[in-house]
């Protein structure tokens, strides 16, 4: 039994508290004393309030003096209900687009409530799992007394599609115009049937195509061997703007020169994008030498401006009365203070963020939390739906499952809400261009150009703790720090990485 149990069970054995909750714990260095708020749905005696205040100054370091407030809060079903409503629009989006207020009844117990959603036969799929009624009840005990108990009731009722229309969504526009820049210094290794002039941006290339030519650099070559005993050549090529794997077959003619070229060669590739298993593939068929224009610089695509308010996710407010570091030095350097940073995590289906690399792998959660003059002061957190079936070694390492994401907002929707939370601020992350490649190709699939200034933990922790630490691996740092979090799940990783980076740039003194 932890500290917060056994503190509840002493707490929970005066008559006024049997069913008392933890509203917040405050804290103030200045003074030395702690605040406890405790929420009964039950009157209580003064004896009862003075009892209770000492057995909070039980738990307490010895240098704090305890003080106690207890609030009686008890719902009503109208304020249920709304409670339930805001709950579900903020927290499952997609299942809460079928639902409106007065389909949620309430019965009111002794000690606590029935809450059902009716819905209409079709959409129950959405309610199904049970996580979602695990996670409304599980937010009412945080927020009333007694116990919540949830279930669905299938009703005859037209589909209302203007429930669809009304939720917010970030709106559709037209594709992006394909880009492409002039090809100079060509010359044949080979051959072509005709020259080519210009050659498409890599970063544009994202459908099939018969006759597609790209121009770049070299950044890996290998020669291979396919199970028919033949050679072919898998490449990978650069043009400043992005990044694709590339197959090769070369003609027994022209295989000695194929040979030649080496990692950084600039070359023309005349082939087809074609489907493979499901995904894009780019074949070459020939391979010549070329180049962009002298002091060629990619053109800048428009993005979506940052939207004017949230659709899906909706940031907190967050306090923190957990970590550590309350008795600490509270000075920050100005840049700490002066800037604002957020600080982000992602869980991902697997580790492949480059098209360049085959499929890309899926975002499953998003968590930040907005740092303000040197403070946690908010929190972005949301599952992000995905139409693969996770896989056992992901739902291990993450305790996320197929289940935790029915009804969460696709990917478009989060990060256009995520584009707004960190308009303006710098991005950081431990190891952060990993997530941020993420973050910037399905940020770029809906027109939201992530071109943030990154800082990243690790290499600040290299720096700064260099030669203190076995690795410098999260959860050794917060160990080093002494922050514990639930590692594999991107709030918790963020909210650490953030006290992580506030401890790195008091060490540092500057950015």
């Amino acid at each position: 039994m932890n500290k917060t149990q056994e503190y509840l069970n002493e707490i929970r054995a005066l008559d006024g508290l049997k069913n008392a909750i933890i509203g917040g714990i405050a804290v103030e260095r200045k003074v030395m004393s702690a605040e406890f708020t405790l929420i009964t749905d039950k009157a209580y005696t003064s004896a009862e309030a003075t009892q209770a205040e000492q057995i909070t100054g039980k738990y307490l370091p010895a240098a704090f003096s305890p003080r106690l407030k207890i609030v009686k809060r008890v719902p009503d079903a109208e304020i249920l209900r709304k409670r339930i409503f805001d709950f579900m629009t903020a927290r499952f989006p997609a299942a809460a687009a079928f639902l409106k207020e007065e389909d949620i009844e309430i019965e009111m117990l002794s000690s606590g409530a029935n809450f059902c959603f009716d819905v209409a036969s079709g959409e129950q799929e959405l309610f199904g799992s049970g996580k979602i009624l695990d996670e409304v009840s599980a937010y009412l005990k945080t927020v009333y007394c007694g116990s919540f108990y949830g279930n669905v009731r299938i009703v005859e009722q037209e589909r209302d599609d203007s429930l669809l229309n009304d939720a917010p969504i970030v709106e559709e526009e037209e594709a992006l115009r394909a880009r492409y820049f002039p090809i100079v210094n060509f010359k044949k290794l080979d051959g072509v049937d005709e020259t080519p002039k210009f050659a498409k941006y890599i970063a544009d290339v994202n459908e099939k195509e018969d006759d597609l030519t790209l121009c770049g650099a070299i950044g890996f070559i290998q020669e291979r061997e396919s199970k028919k005993g033949k050679a072919y050549y898998t490449i990978t090529l650069s043009d400043g703007t992005g990044t694709i794997r590339v197959s090769y077959f070369p003609k027994k003619a022209t295989v000695e020169r194929i040979r030649e070229l080496k990692t950084g060669d600039w070359v023309v590739l005349s082939g087809a994008n074609e489907e493979f298993n499901g995904n894009l593939s780019y074949t070459a068929k020939k391979i010549n030498f070329g180049t962009p224009p002298e002091g060629f610089v990619p053109e800048k695509r428009e993005g979506r401006p940052v939207p004017n308010a949230y659709h899906v996710v909706f940031p907190e407010p967050y306090e923190d009365y957990t970590q550590a570091g309350f008795f600490d030095d509270l000075s920050k350097p100005d840049e700490l203070k002066n800037n604002v940073f957020v600080v982000f995590d992602l869980e991902t289906t697997g580790l492949n963020n480059q098209p360049a690399m085959g499929k890309m792998d899926r975002i499953i959660e998003l968590g930040a939390v907005k740092i303000v003059n040197g403070t946690v002061t908010e929190k972005f957190s949301s599952f992000v739906a995905c139409p693969d079936r996770l896989s056992p070694e992901i739902v291990e390492l993450t305790g996320i499952r197929d289940e935790d994401l029915i009804g969460a907002p696709t990917v478009d929707k989060v990060l256009a809400d995520f584009y707004k939370f960190a308009d303006g601020a710098y991005l950081v992350g431990h190891n952060v261009q990993f997530d941020f490649r993420f973050v910037k190709y399905y940020g770029e699939e809906c027109r939201f150009f992530f071109e943030h200034t990154t800082l990243d933990t690790l290499n600040l922790a290299q720096e700064i703790l260099r030669g203190q630490l076995a690795n410098y691996k999260l959860n050794t740092i917060a160990d080093h720090y002494g922050f514990t979090f639930n590692h594999h799940r991107a709030f918790d990783d963020a909210l650490t990485t953030a006290k992580i980076f506030i401890e790195l740039i008091k060490a540092k003194g500057r950015l």
